[in-house]
């Protein structure tokens, strides 16, 4: 169950990430996104979100207990703000941001650590 639950969280976020860039190419290049490109990646996040309680769940872990879990969800919350601010306002330095705390997210949690080092 754990291992299906990984991989759909994975899917999950690969999908998540093109829909992001997606709507970034569209929102810089001053063209307004469809309707479903607004609605799709709530529907996927949603999904994602689901499948990584449900990972902790299954796997018994508290994410207080393991600092890059709760790096995670610090950062992702980060994601969530300087993504809708990049989005709405068509910033790109939050944009950058954005997928900077996307790309240390994701390095937390390949490599199981807060910090590079």
């Amino acid at each position: 169950m754990y291992l299906a639950l990984k991989y759909l969280h994975a899917l999950t976020v690969v999908i998540s990430i093109s829909l992001f860039l997606w709507r970034g190419v569209l929102v810089f290049s001053q063209r307004s996104p469809a309707r479903w490109l607004k609605i799709a990646p709530h529907a996927n996040d949603t999904l994602l979100l689901t499948a990584a309680i449900a990972m902790l769940i299954v796997a018994g872990i508290n994410p207080l207990d393991h600092p890059w879990l709760s790096g995670k969800i610090l950062l992702l919350l980060a994601y969530i703000g300087l993504g809708s601010v990049a989005l709405k306002r068509a910033n790109l330095t939050a944009f950058i941001a954005a997928l900077a705390c996307f790309g240390w997210i994701v390095f937390m949690a390949v490599s199981k650590q807060v910090w590079p080092i």
